[in-house]
């Protein structure tokens, strides 16, 4: 079983969130907050920053605590993920879309109705704490387990634990 760490971000300009466009391989657009894979040898924190710095050019101050945990296993692709999500409290700098890995193309800060129809895009395990999160709905430190069958992502079965 493989397991992946990855850390999220929350990022707020006047209550509104930023989400951002991800290209998968399949060519389907994603909106997510921005986030990514921890390397070995980083922090969750550490990993976020960079990973806002490169997906966004945006460069983060300050992070808060844990605002909440997504754990993801898929047994049928051998794998595990989980997900650390923190909000960012000191923030500067223009949104530039200049992704290292070629797959962010692009950003929006959303108020929570616009958030709820770009979040229907991401997988389940994104889009229903994300937007706990922006109702209000998810308190601090609150945990999401999921259970997802099956291999090709525009055929899966998600279940929350």
């Amino acid at each position: 079983m493989r397991d992946w760490t990855v850390a999220g971000a929350l990022i707020m300009s006047d209550d509104r969130l930023l989400l951002v466009a991800n290209r998968r391989r399949d060519g389907r657009i994603e909106w997510t907050p921005p986030g990514g894979v921890v390397d070995p040898g980083e922090t969750s924190l550490e990993a976020l920053g960079r990973e806002v710095r490169e997906e966004t050019g945006l460069e983060v101050a300050s992070w808060s605590d844990l605002v909440y945990r997504v754990s993801v296993d898929f047994p049928d692709r051998g794998m595990r993920l989980g997900v650390e999500v923190f909000r960012a409290e000191l923030w500067s700098g223009d949104l530039i879309f200049e992704d290292p890995d070629g797959i962010v193309e692009d950003g929006v800060f959303v108020d929570e109705e616009d958030g709820g129809t770009l979040l229907e895009t991401a997988p389940r395990w994104v889009s229903e704490p994300v937007g706990d999160w922006l109702a209000g709905r998810a308190s601090l430190g609150a945990g999401y387990d999921f259970l997802v069958r099956g291999t090709h992502p525009g055929h899966l079965d998600v279940t929350r634990r």
